[in-house]
């Protein structure tokens, strides 16, 4: 028999997997031609012909039956085709085992089970609660002994059903032997059930959905039915009988079931409950964990259990959390209050205020705390600077004798230099000078210094932590991670808010620690600026140069301090500012003690003359100027940003002229000296250097020293300063950068050289005078006449006189000074000669031997005091011989060389001083 069209062939199924009695589509060719021709269907080895719906020659449904193969082949049989094949296959699934008392769209069979008692398999009737295999794997019995679990596990059981169930117990005693693979399979069968029981009706209504349409079906069909027939509403019909049958099996249900579904409700709520209180323990016992943790001082875990509460209830519209959440919140708003009083509690370490700091991030305070932080910390250093302040105004106002030896050491500081230079019993200049150092001078710090240290010392104790914690505000550092990464812009918004505000609160604490030390040292200038409240140290002795140096020098180190922890230099620029106020003034108190200081050098001239003619004063006034110039030079030198203490021109006068007092007061010292009273002297220590001729005989007979000699000791000593002293010390003003050092060199020099003068007139007048006085006396004793007298035979004695005291006036100078000689001796033959040449001029006539006799005379005193001549006295000497007759014969010159060569050489022992010394050696 010939067919004639093509086999069938199955291209496609939908779905192509499932379980027994899935309602499934084929697609394919050849199909049939009919409902008729349809004649076989295989699916998997199954018939399905009987659920089999021709639709097409494309299209066939059916439901798949239960198949002994997991996979096979869609086969289509036709009349007109005959056995076709397929291309495709279809996978069959093992149905779900549903429980007694799980829903169900399609009757279920009951179970089968193995009954250990027994030893054989037991059907379950439908009232059983015995479920099923939860894990959904092949249960493996193990070898394990029950006592052995018993001990093992005391007190639980193996049955899931059961309160006490004991998960590891039911893994070993039925999966012991089952691999790590399929207990992973397990727990994915566990979450797929709890999904679908979680689903609830809904997932029902899904999986049976199919079964209520044809149910639907069915029933639509019988309805229509039965009305075609008239027999829907006859009493007794089928559809009469079905629906009693239904209501009966209904309520015989409602009937079994109630009190199993009851039971189970009520177990399930208690379950539900208990597992509430079990799964929920960790909010239920929250509140009373916080207070043992904050008592404990635990705030991280503290923190980290309210983060966890609060992503989990957060948000919570359950009651019970919600006011179980509730009373977590007050305890964490508490424990807000409490961090937050810890962090502005003052003193606190840097630490301390990062760790509650970050405590407050993390809990998302109100606020800014951080920044509240930094203004009680910047309200805690203002307070502790004034308090400082307070306590030592305190201290300083105390009982009167407990505090005055500060004060009056003070004042005996200024004298320590000088004191020591009086010790040494011999200054030689160029000697190496070592002040002793006064154990005293450092025995008790004045007060205002003490304040100083301690205000210094207590600004760099506690503004580098401000500063780092301001740093850390900026850098974020004081936040958590979590709190960083959330508050990042809103916090960057604030840190540029606050730059400004925290720059302020710097200044502020700057202009204050500036201002209580003006108040200390400067009160004068702090008052003027308007801080008379800073005041408390009215009334007490400025501090002496050498402690306003150690002041610098502390302040110095603070702005270094300071400087290092990159603190912007504008906000420490009036620390600069006042360390240079305390450098001008240190320079201005030095220069003012240092005039105090030499103006007492009067007091210690012991006029000792050395080989040179000078005393030790020179020597102790230039070194007491060098030792105060060597005490400024830390003051003077400029530091990293510092300016020059001279930049301002009205400091430079002010310095100028202490300098020029300076010089002033040592000139005034020597005029005093100059003219003391013999009673005056104090000549108790007096004595002559052995290397000096002694020539002050008077000075060993009754140690007393005459108004000359003091004279020309001071002459001496101004020579020598107008040569050595003043240049030297204008060097070492040079040195350390004083400005207007012609202006003190000029003044001073015109000063000394004044006084030089007048000492000098004073001098010369005390001894020319006398001379200048007995010569016309002298010429004329015993009625002396120019125009009769005898041939002269020498010089007569008024001459031989006034060569004598013009010798003694040589011997006096000399003693004391070799260089002042020519000096003074050309100044007392300048008064002879202009005398001489006076008394000559006033003669009238001279005879021939009063010609030769006053020729001779003026002659020899001209010849004699030849090394002393100037142009005064040599004109003084050619006008008193062009007064004179000229010599008319040769016999009166002879006459006069032999008298001028018989006086010379009867007296050339006493002339012999008046010879031209030999240059001095240079010495090596």
């Amino acid at each position: 028999m010939s067919r004639s069209r093509q086999p069938p062939l199955v291209t496609g199924i939908s779905p192509n997997e499932g379980i027994p009695w899935t309602k499934v589509t084929i697609r394919g060719e050849n199909l049939g031609t009919g409902p008729a021709d349809l004649i076989g269907l295989t699916i998997c080895g199954h018939n399905c012909l009987l659920t089999a719906e021709w639709m097409s020659a494309s299209k066939i449904v059916c439901r798949v039956g239960q198949a002994k193969n997991d996979k096979g082949d869609i086969i289509v049989t036709t009349k007109s085709g005959g056995k076709g094949t397929s291309t495709v296959s279809f996978k069959l699934l093992k149905p779900e085992k549903i429980g007694i008392l799980d829903q169900s769209a399609v009757w279920v069979d009951e179970m089968n089970y193995y009954d250990m008692r027994t030893d054989r398999n037991k059907g379950i009737p439908p009232l059983s609660l015995r479920p099923a295999n939860p894990l959904g794997i092949e249960i493996e019995k193990g070898k394990f002994p029950q006592k052995d679990l018993e001990m093992l596990f005391p007190g639980m059981s193996a049955d899931f059903t059961s309160e006490n169930f004991s998960a590891a117990w039911y893994l070993i005693e039925n999966h012991s032997n089952t691999s790590f693979e399929q207990l992973k399979m397990a727990i994915t069968h566990l979450k797929r059930q709890a999904n679908k029981k979680s689903e609830g009706s809904l997932a029902y209504v899904k999986g049976g959905l199919s079964t209520f349409f044809e149910a639907q079906d069915a029933l639509s069909a019988i309805h229509q039915k039965l009305e075609a027939d008239g027999t829907e509403k006859v009493e007794g019909s089928m559809t009469q009988k079905l629906e009693n049958v239904l209501n009966r099996a209904s309520n015989t249900a409602d009937t079994l079931f109630q009190e199993v579904l009851g039971r189970k409700d009520k177990a399930d709520s208690t379950r539900n409950a208990l597992n509430v209180l079990q799964r929920f323990k960790f909010l239920f016992n929250l509140p009373l964990n916080i207070e043992r943790n904050i008592q404990k001082g635990d705030y991280d875990v503290v923190i980290n259990d309210y983060e966890k509460a609060k992503s989990l209830f957060g948000k919570t519209e359950v009651q019970v959390f919600k006011k179980y959440y509730a009373e977590v919140e007050t305890r964490i708003e508490a424990l807000r209050e409490l961090l937050l009083e810890k962090l502005l509690e003052t003193p606190s370490t840097l630490h301390d205020q990062k760790r509650y700091i970050r405590y407050l991030s993390d809990l998302h305070a109100p606020g800014d705390p951080a920044w509240q932080c930094i203004g009680a910390q910047h309200r805690w250093i203002l307070q502790l600077m004034h308090g400082c302040r307070e306590g030592c105004v305190r201290d300083l106002k105390g009982p009167p004798g407990l505090h005055s030896t500060s004060l009056d050491l003070d004042a005996e500081v200024r004298a320590s230099a000088p004191s020591h230079l009086g010790q040494t019993a011999s200054l030689k200049r160029g000697s190496s000078f070592q002040p002793g150092r006064d154990d005293a001078w450092r025995c008790k710090t004045p007060h205002r210094v003490a304040f100083v240290e301690k205000l210094t010392k207590l600004v760099l104790s506690q503004l580098p932590n401000f500063w780092k914690l301001w740093i850390s505000y900026v850098n974020g550092s004081l936040f958590s991670e979590t709190a960083e990464k959330s508050g990042h812009i809103e916090r960057s918004k604030n840190v540029r808010q606050r730059q400004n505000d925290f720059k302020k609160m710097i200044q502020e604490v700057m202009q204050c620690l500036v201002k209580l030390v003006r108040g200390a040292l400067l009160p004068l200038g702090a008052a003027e600026g308007g801080g008379r409240q800073l005041g408390g140290w009215e009334g007490k002795a400025e501090l002496s140069g050498p402690w306003l140096a150690h002041v610098i020098q502390t302040l110095r180190l603070t702005y270094e301090s300071l400087a290092a922890l990159e603190i912007p230099n504008d906000l420490l620029q009036t620390i600069q500012d006042l360390v240079l106020d305390l450098r001008v003034r240190c320079v201005l108190v030095t220069l003012q003690h240092t005039a105090e200081d030499i103006k007492r050098l009067a007091e210690k001239e012991d006029w000792v003359v050395d080989s040179e003619g000078l005393t030790s004063l020179p020597c102790r006034f230039e070194r007491c100027v060098v030792l105060s110039l060597q005490s400024l030079r830390g003051v003077l030198e400029c530091k990293p940003g510092e300016a020059s203490v001279f930049q301002h021109p009205k400091t430079q006068e002010e310095v100028c002229q202490l300098s020029i007092n300076i010089m002033q007061v040592f000139i005034y010292c020597l005029e005093q000296l100059s003219t003391k009273p013999d009673a005056d002297v104090d000549t108790a220590h007096l004595s002559v250097d052995v290397s000096s001729p002694d020539l002050f005989g008077s000075i060993h007979e009754d140690f007393s020293l005459t108004s000359e000699q003091r004279l020309l000791i001071v002459l001496s000593n101004c020579c020598y300063l107008e040569r050595h002293t003043f240049l030297n010390i204008a060097e070492h003003f040079e040195k350390h950068n004083f400005q207007g050092i012609e202006k003190i060199t000029q003044v001073s020099m015109a000063s000394l050289k004044d006084l030089d003068q007048r000492l000098f007139e004073s001098y010369i007048e005390l001894k020319a005078d006398p001379i200048v006085g007995s010569l016309e006396p002298g010429i004329y004793a015993g009625y002396f006449d120019w125009r009769d007298c005898l041939p002269p035979t020498g010089v007569r004695n008024y001459l031989k006189e006034a060569l004598v005291n013009i010798i003694a006036v040589h011997a006096e100078v000399f003693t004391v000074s070799k260089d002042l000689v020519p000096r003074v001796l050309s100044r007392v033959v300048e008064a002879v000669s202009e005398e001489l040449s006076r008394l000559m001029q006033c003669v009238s006539s001279f005879s021939r031997n009063g010609a030769l006799q006053a020729r001779l005379e003026i002659c020899t005193l001209r010849d004699t005091v030849a090394a002393h001549l100037t142009l005064e006295s040599r004109s003084s000497f050619k006008q008193a011989l062009e007064a004179l007759p000229q010599l008319s014969s040769g016999a009166d010159r002879k006459l006069l060389e032999e008298l001028l060569s018989r006086v010379k050489s009867g007296m050339h022992l006493q002339l012999a001083c008046f010879q031209a010394a030999p240059p001095p050696a240079v010495k090596t």
